[in-house]
């Protein structure tokens, strides 16, 4: 997911997308713990994806207030 792509959606649309990463987040890690991790690199990449939308999200709500 690119910055660009975050910033084109609505708070709604943000909110949706980081419960969705939350919960991939907290199976990766079951993953891991179990040994059945397979792509690892994909926590990484979920782990920077909430990053950029707690950014934009928090960057929103500034502006806002």
């Amino acid at each position: 997911m690119k910055a660009s792509d975050v910033k084109a959606k609505t708070v709604d649309e943000l909110k949706a997308d980081l419960d969705q990463l939350g919960k991939e987040a907290f199976n990766l890690r079951f993953q891991r713990a179990s040994g059945q991790l397979e792509n690892t690199s994909r926590v990484r990449q979920v782990r920077r994806d909430i990053a950029r939308i707690k950014t934009v999200l928090g960057e929103r709500a500034r502006k806002a207030g």
